[in-house]
């Protein structure tokens, strides 16, 4: 199914509310305000999440190596880029917020000569092309970022351009089937939630379908060649994992 030009932008007023740079500004506000929390919660290792869910899965579609120039997309602390560097990647890794970069500089200081840490913007295709240096990335990821991000074409756009001809682009988000607050699900919206008890702030959840979340993906230039959906502690039964943990 192709989308209009219409559509996509009354797909945006939808998702943006009162319009994008405030829904923008407001989540980069709430993310400064909640970034040593996040910092002092994932650690050096990261959550239980990240680690048994997250991780494995995206390592294996995204098959790092010490050939490779990777784009950390909204890295957070820095905890994946650490894990790439520690696999002999070279990284250059960004977030919005200027205090987690700070956070992640800091505790990720004993890779500095393999991780290039920058604040940028992943809804300004500008402010990521300017992340472009003397070599084209062979590969870029994200990691629970897709939600959270107000308008992922620029970035999809944008990452596309930065990746050698051959390059992959793998991200993990939340599953949009069975995670939002209201019973919506083909319509593109925003509400407020938490990623982590006890955190300052609610985040702002950017809601879109899986097929809106590909298509974008296609009108970029890129094809989808792995897929995977997982579930957190699977002793739980699939359904009731899937809701409470947002595999």
């Amino acid at each position: 199914m192709e989308y209009s030009k219409e559509d996509l932008m009354e797909a945006k007023k939808q998702i943006w509310g009162v319009g994008e740079n405030m829904g923008t500004e407001e989540s980069k506000k709430i993310w400064e305000e909640n970034a040593q929390f996040w910092d002092n919660a994932m650690g050096d290792e990261s959550n239980e999440f990240h680690r048994e869910v997250v991780r494995p899965k995206v390592t294996e579609l995204l098959s790092p190596n010490p050939a490779d120039y990777i784009l950390d997309i909204a890295c957070g602390n820095g905890n994946y880029s650490s894990y790439l560097a520690q696999r002999g990647a070279s990284v250059v890794a960004f977030d919005y917020s200027k205090k987690m970069i700070e956070l992640a500089k800091r505790r990720q200081s004993q890779y500095a000569k393999q991780i290039e840490f920058c604040v940028a913007d992943a809804t300004d295709r500008k402010s990521i092309l300017e992340l472009k240096r003397n070599r084209a990335f062979t590969k870029a990821v994200s990691n629970m970022a897709i939600m959270d991000i107000t308008d992922i074409e620029p970035l999809l756009m944008a990452v596309y351009e930065l990746l050698q001809e051959s390059g992959i682009f793998v991200f993990a988000t939340q599953h949009p089937c069975f995670v939002t607050l209201t019973e919506k699900y083909m319509t593109p919206h925003s509400y407020y939630d938490i990623a982590i008890e006890g955190q300052p702030k609610e985040q702002i959840y950017y809601h879109r379908s899986i097929q809106d979340i590909f298509n974008l993906c296609f009108r970029a230039g890129f094809v989808i060649d792995g897929f995977y959906e997982e579930c957190f502690r699977s002793v739980y039964k699939e359904l009731h994992a899937d809701r409470e943990t947002g595999c």
